[in-house]
């Protein structure tokens, strides 16, 4: 009778195996940290903490400054005790560097559009500037906080 062998095992599965095995301690080291999001994005965290988002207009800074004006969309914002909508504003910058450079542009035309610039509502996190006319509730006030960290990723 003949002698019976196994199967044999070729280079391309021995290969593919060590492959595999390689590839999964790969996922083991850190994950690569979140980009900032564009407004979709951004608004689909603000729905996640209960705020309603509509109308949404590129270009509306709330005032004329025509370098800041392609930094920013308009929306209404609504929830968590606000029950009529209130117009917000946010102003997404390209990077950290881009962020820190027009931050203090971002103050100057609130100044032109606030009714009332002692209870405007700013969240900061770069490369993202959102604002309100305040006031607003707590609840609304931390759900803006919590989406716009969350979208912003690593700030660019």
């Amino acid at each position: 009778m003949p002698e019976r062998r196994g199967p044999r095992v070729g280079p391309a599965l021995i290969l593919g195996a060590v492959l595999a095995v390689g590839g999964c301690s790969a996922l083991q080291g850190s994950s690569p940290e979140p980009t900032p999001r564009d407004f979709p994005g951004i608004t689909a965290e603000l729905f996640v903490q209960g705020i309603a988002v509509g109308r949404p207009v590129s270009g509306d800074a709330g005032c004329d400054d025509p370098t800041l004006i392609p930094t920013a969309i308009g929306f209404d914002a609504s929830g968590l005790g606000v029950d009529s909508p209130i117009r917000a504003r946010v102003y997404i910058f390209g990077d950290r560097a881009a962020y820190e450079r027009r931050r203090a542009d971002v103050d100057t035309c609130v100044a032109a559009w606030a009714a009332d610039p002692a209870t405007v509502e700013f969240v900061d996190s770069s490369p993202f500037v959102l604002v309100v006319q305040g006031p607003v509730p707590a609840a609304f006030k931390a759900a803006l906080v919590r989406a716009i960290t969350t979208a912003a990723g690593n700030g660019g």
